[in-house]
């Protein structure tokens, strides 16, 4: 199989939050607030997310970073709007759930995308996911020439402590600890990549909304246990809410036991993802909720109940 033929490839993912360490077996880079993705460069572009789409349509302003490559490759990064020099969630979100093509373009030349690569995992003809993290890292700066739309990911040996802090201070969304001699495993999550996050986000299944007072609207929100949906409360989204009254409703709740304190919800059917950032809290419950922007890169049952 030809990885660049197929294109169909499911990115390593990244283990669940740990406390900051330093270690001199491992490198830390910035964590940046995007949409995962992978980029096949040849004489072309084609980026597709975690869910094997296209993201290209919605991004047409990174159609030309193919020719910051030297040869043909396959990277593994992620897709960022800045603004104000920092990441933003919501915009790149935004974006990818825009299909007028016209508003497509007002965003692209208003807050232009850019990629930013932090492995290499294919290039020229041969697969290079068995070699160890940094000897991949050399690859990579060998073969891109970095342009405003084409970055690559800096990173630090051992100091992911003094990095974490920097993260923290800049108010970024943390940093992800690798081991240096770390393979690339598809589809996998390992304890060789790990998030230090000072705000956990995770994602969860909407699964109704009530208007309060003011325009208000509160997303009720679900995890799946196994095939069974479970209530995981509430997260206000504020007066934009166009997006959740063009889903289809639901007569009743998606739960087994409608949940106390909804009776005046509506209840959609569980087909849309959000991501909500939080305080983690040792009784299971969401701390400070604040919503952070829909999602259509993650199916709804890929959101599975796990310890917070």
């Amino acid at each position: 199989m030809d990885l660049f033929k197929e294109k169909n490839i499911k990115p390593m993912l990244i283990s669940e939050m740990t406390e900051p360490f330093n270690d001199p077996d491992w490198i830390y880079e910035l964590k940046f607030d995007g949409i995962r993705c992978i980029a096949y460069l040849d004489k072309d572009t084609e980026l597709r997310n975690k869910r094997n789409l296209r993201l290209l349509p919605k991004f047409p302003e990174l159609t030309d970073i193919y020719k910051n490559v030297k040869e043909r490759c396959i990277l593994d990064g992620e897709l960022v709007i800045l603004k104000d020099g920092t990441p933003d969630f919501f915009e790149i979100q935004k974006r990818a759930l825009t299909s007028n093509n016209f508003k497509i373009r007002l965003s692209s030349d208003k807050y232009p995308a850019s990629f930013v690569a932090f492995d290499i995992l294919y290039l020229v003809d041969k697969e290079l996911t068995n070699l160890p993290l940094i000897e991949r890292k050399s690859i990579l700066s060998e073969t891109v020439t970095e342009s405003p739309k084409l970055a690559i990911s800096r990173y630090i040996p051992e100091k992911g402590i003094e990095l974490f802090e920097i993260a923290k201070a800049q108010n970024l969304e943390g940093v992800v600890a690798k081991k240096k001699d770390s393979r690339y495993y598809f589809d996998k999550r390992t304890k060789e990549w790990i998030k230090f996050k000072f705000l956990k986000d995770m994602d969860f299944v909407v699964c109704g909304y009530i208007i309060k007072e003011k325009g208000i609207t509160s997303i009720i929100l679900g995890q799946y246990r196994g095939n069974e949906l479970i209530y995981k409360g509430h997260v206000t989204l504020g007066v934009r809410y166009k997006d959740l009254m063009q889903l289809e409703t639901m007569d009743h709740s998606p739960f087994a036991t409608t949940p106390p304190g909804n009776e005046n919800a509506v209840w959609l059917k569980p087909k849309l993802v959000c991501t909500v950032k939080f305080m983690p809290n040792e009784k299971g419950m969401l701390r400070q909720p604040v919503f952070k922007g829909f999602r259509d890169d993650k199916e709804p049952m890929d959101c599975q109940e796990i310890s917070i």
